[in-house]
């Protein structure tokens, strides 16, 4: 590690540990703090507001049983600061009973707000207009991409799309059903594109980014000749080799594709840039210091496995409206070291945790 990238590090782990107490100062506040984290100090065997002094004491609390996301009051885990304020509730999953859910202020919007910051600006040009292809309802994405939208200077065009239909579909062998589907998604997509709105940008998910150029290509034509300069992609499908066939035979040479890895817990991790030269390698970044992935031993979830090594992501959400210090996600991968742009550890090779791969369904994502 180069003197200069030391010096980010050593920054970046200052900056985690700030925000790491002044969290916990929030959170477990008696009058400001969440409701959840005030009982639960309870039963704790130290006092959170003396104790937690920088990131690495957050061990001393047990893993975050995401069972306790699932119904309400969805205010709990919301710090009564916020309390007069306007709140959203996202939701993950909830194929099968009660879906976990998140009261969110601001989180959705700042978290977007930083990731503009990482796009470039010739591929995603400020004031023009998005395609939003991906899952709307209770999802935070379609709030999310429409105001990462707004913030640079754009209009949102969003499709009707509810992936648990797709599930349910999936789980019980109707292929064509689901495939109907998709195409029905895709169908109201071609619309959009159609109608001359100055769309130059684009979400979507692996499964209906291909969809999508597919049925373009078929109709003679591509995302590019649809005016599109700019592709922020993102879902569990993401693949080195899934890239490769994105920008080689789906993209062209003049639409840009930047990967992405988040959920409604952590908020957005950025990709690393693919390269040839890397074998389009996809490195992903947390949102440090508002959230924190490690790579951890599938034996010991408190030791973080060496670079290179593969691990299952441990999950640490640091904001002013969501306290999670260390929850086991359902994913695995590599550990991959800090660069300048994002200097602390990373993420490649992201995947199911194998132990759940086989009961996972992906559907229309």
């Amino acid at each position: 590690m180069s003197s200069d990238l030391e010096s980010l590090v050593t920054q970046a782990r200052d900056q985690l540990d700030e925000q790491t107490v002044e969290v916990v100062k929030l959170h477990f506040h008696p009058e400001l703090g969440a409701p959840y984290w005030l009982e639960k100090a309870k039963s704790l065997k130290f006092d959170p507001l003396k104790e937690i002094k920088g990131f690495d004491d957050l061990k001393k609390f047990p893993l975050f049983d995401d069972e306790e996301l699932r119904g309400g009051p969805v205010t709990r885990f919301l710090p009564q600061k916020w309390k007069d304020q306007p709140k959203f509730v996202f939701e993950t999953g909830g194929t099968t009973g009660i879906p976990k859910s998140r009261c969110v202020v601001k989180d959705h919007d700042i978290d977007y707000e930083e990731f503009s910051r990482t796009i470039p600006d010739a591929s995603f040009p400020k004031g023009a207009n998005w395609l939003m292809l991906g899952p709307s309802g209770p999802r935070r994405l379609r709030l999310a991409i429409e105001h990462l939208c707004q913030f640079r200077g754009g209009i949102c065009f969003c499709v009707d799309l509810d992936p648990r239909y797709v599930v349910k579909l999936i789980k019980k062998g109707d292929i064509a059903g689901a495939k109907a589907y998709a195409d029905h998604v895709i169908d109201q997509a071609m619309t959009i594109l159609s109608a001359n709105h100055n769309i130059q940008c684009a979400f979507a998910t692996p499964k209906l980014l291909e969809a999508l150029a597919l049925r373009l290509i078929d109709k003679g034509s591509s995302l590019e000749e649809t005016g599109i300069k700019g592709v922020f992609c993102g879902g569990t499908e993401m693949t080195s080799q899934w890239i490769r066939f994105a920008v080689e035979e789906l993209l062209g040479p003049n639409v840009f594709i930047t990967p992405t890895y988040g959920n409604t817990l952590m908020g957005l991790a950025c990709g690393k840039p693919v390269s040839p030269e890397e074998n389009y390698k996809i490195a992903y970044f947390a949102p440090q210091p508002r959230a924190v992935v490690e790579v951890v031993d599938f034996k010991n979830y408190d030791h973080v496995v060496g670079y290179g090594e593969t691990g299952r992501v441990k999950l640490y959400t640091l904001t002013q409206e969501l306290f999670i210090p260390g929850f086991m996600e359902r994913d695995e991968g590599e550990r991959e070291k800090p660069w300048p742009k994002f200097p602390w550890d990373g993420i490649s090779g992201t995947r199911p945790f194998h132990e759940f791969a086989k009961t996972t369904v992906v559907g229309v994502y």
